[in-house]
């Protein structure tokens, strides 16, 4: 994970979590679930900027996986400040990304 980075490009997508134990199982399922992708962190104190370039896919089985329990892709929306790009939800994914690229 590249943390404290920030990449050139202006096609950063992703979500802004609160702090907390689901902030962190996101940061690693980010990486997993993006294996070709350079995950950017930007920690705020209060919350955390989790971005990669054009797309970003989190998998709810990840993130069970990271939190040690069950978890509903719902529950992400709950700690999640904002987010960078358009977002596409399904019952067991999230999806960030530009349609447009700049």
């Amino acid at each position: 994970m590249t943390e404290e980075r920030k990449l050139d490009g202006k096609n950063l997508v992703g979500p802004i979590m609160r702090q907390g134990a689901l902030a962190k199982a996101v940061m690693e399922a980010a990486e997993i679930d993006n294996p070709d992708r350079d995950i950017l962190v930007e920690d705020q104190v209060a919350y955390v900027r989790i971005q990669a370039e054009g797309e970003m896919v989190l998998q709810r089985e990840t993130i069970e996986e990271m939190l040690g329990k069950p978890f509903k892709m719902s529950e992400l929306e709950v700690e999640m400040a904002s987010f960078a790009g358009r977002i596409s939800t399904e019952a067991n994914s999230v999806r960030f990304y530009f349609i447009n690229r700049v």
